[in-house]
Parts: C-alpha cells; structure tokens; sequence
C-alpha cells in the first residue's frame, strides 16, 4: 500500500486555521493569469473593523508560483508580526488576474493579458454566462 505524502501547511495557512482571533488582522490573496499559478500576493491589515485595510502590501514574482515563494512568505511573517496581527484570513485559491481594473486596463473590460480569466468569477473560477 502506498504511503499519502501530507503536505505540511505553511505557518500563514496555520495562523490562517486559527479563525478570527481580533484586531489587527490580516488578509492574504494571491492572483495569478490562470488559476494554477500565482504572480502576486496582496497583504492587507486592518488595525480595526472597517472596509479598507490601513496597510497594504503587495509582492510579484514572474517566476514560478508565488505561493511557494518562502522569502515572500517570510517578509508576510515579518509585516503580521511587526503590526502585532491576532487574526489572518487567507483565501484558499488563487482569485483572478493579478492586473488592476482601471489602473493596467479599463474598466469594465477583461484584461488583455490574463485571457484566462474574462467571463470568470474570480471566487469558484467558473464561466459567467
């Protein structure tokens, strides 16, 4: 019988396992031009409830996936630590094209280089009809 290889979570995927612990917390998405490949991370905190984070972050790689990118990870570490984060949510796949509407395209157009995404949700990656 063949042995299962468990993949060892990473130690934002275990703080993210932990739920909603307080303020400040942290979210974590990852956006990519396919839904098997991440180019970009955007770390938000939020010191206190409201709609938008007091600080955000973001980190690109062209290479390879972002996600097991470890010094990337490490300096997420580092930001969640420095800002004393007791909660981190982090979104488990990749949620769309890592290009800004409005700013690397016009809004309310898909983007020209991540084909991959126009007519998708970028939650379920699904086709919108």
């Amino acid at each position: 019988m063949a042995k299962r290889i468990r993949k060892t979570p990473s130690p934002l995927e275990r703080k993210a396992r932990k739920g909603f612990r307080g303020y400040p917390a942290a979210t974590i998405a990852y956006y990519g031009p396919d839904d098997r490949r991440a180019t970009k991370v955007a770390v938000g905190i939020f010191l206190q409830e409201s709609e938008d984070p007091d600080i955000m972050q973001r980190r690109f790689s062209e290479e390879g996936d972002i996600r097991q990118d470890r010094p990337i990870h490490y300096e997420i570490l580092r930001l969640i630590q420095q800002h004393h984060v007791k909660s981190v949510v982090m979104a488990d796949r990749i949620l769309g094209c890592p290009h800004e509407e409005g700013v690397d395209y016009p809004e309310g157009e898909s983007c020209p280089k991540c084909p991959f995404w126009a007519g998708r949700d970028r939650f379920t990656g699904e086709r919108i009809h």
